[in-house]
């Protein structure tokens, strides 16, 4: 299958890494393939999974400049059945390395053809920008899936996110749709986040995903330790929200059937 979703927002601590490193673990521990991609400079997705990034010799910048087989660096994650092509501050500069060449938007897409037939799923990781390497994953997507937090300026930037789409549909992938807008950081004791789900999901009701991600400690400890949060606390709040979308996106794909009851999280005080 090798569909491929990026994970993309402008705007930074939206939760999209968060969501790329956890929605990536919960599809692979529900025995589907797949491939984390880390196309954000920062290379957090790396970190996060276990890698640190000062000891990456190759990673994605190598395939989108030097044509390197994606194949030939992966990395296997202690996660079973989920795989790393990792990141690198470098790839800072392979948006200037790429603006004069001519299938410059088509680079990642390229890159992916080499790799993608060995997963069932490929995660890429954006850049919190709508710059070169950010086109580059809306242009080798099959959809595009956006993190947005409940809190006051949620819906900003938005509005430029999905105008950004639409002209890579119409120009560069007409093939690109939007897998959803997924509801983060959801706090239950805030009347602000319950107004912002409901503010989302009347604008834009059925391409907003009913899993709704909760605050929560065990999903920012995760990081620190180099772990999913399925590895970190399988039975924490933040476990069962992710391995939920992972279950709707599988459902909305028609490679599963959840019942009703499983695909909206109730959602109660307590952390953990």
């Amino acid at each position: 299958m090798g569909k491929i979703i990026a994970i993309a927002n402008q705007k930074g601590g939206v939760g999209k890494t968060t969501t790329a490193i956890n929605l990536a673990a919960s599809l692979a521990v529900l025995e589907f393939k797949t491939l984390l991609i880390d196309a954000d400079p920062q290379a957090n997705s790396t970190s996060g999974v276990g890698f640190d990034p000062r000891n990456v010799k190759t990673s994605l910048y190598e395939c989108l400049v030097d044509d390197l087989n994606p194949n030939d660096i992966v990395l296997h994650t202690e996660t079973p059945n989920l795989d790393l092509l990792p990141s690198h501050i470098d790839l800072v500069a392979a948006e200037l390395e790429l603006i004069d060449l001519p299938n410059r938007e088509h680079m990642m897409k390229m890159t992916l053809e080499k790799i993608k037939s060995k997963y069932d799923f490929i995660i890429i990781d954006c850049a919190p920008s709508l710059g070169l390497i950010t086109i580059n994953a809306l242009c080798a997507a099959d959809s595009v899936l956006i993190p947005i937090q409940c809190e006051y300026f949620a819906l900003e930037g938005l509005g430029k996110l999905l105008n950004s789409v639409k002209i890579v549909q119409s120009r560069l992938n007409p093939d690109l749709d939007i897998e959803g807008i997924l509801l983060t950081m959801f706090d239950v004791r805030l009347r602000l986040s319950k107004q912002v789900a409901e503010d989302v999901k009347t604008h834009f009701q059925q391409i907003v995903f009913d899993t709704i991600i909760q605050r929560n400690t065990r999903l920012g400890e995760a990081p620190s330790h180099g772990k999913t949060i399925i590895m970190h606390d399988a039975t924490s709040k933040g476990a069962t929200n992710y391995l939920n979308l992972a279950r709707e996106i599988l459902q909305k794909n028609e490679l599963t059937q959840i019942n009703e009851s499983e695909k909206i999280i109730s959602v109660t005080t307590h952390e953990g």
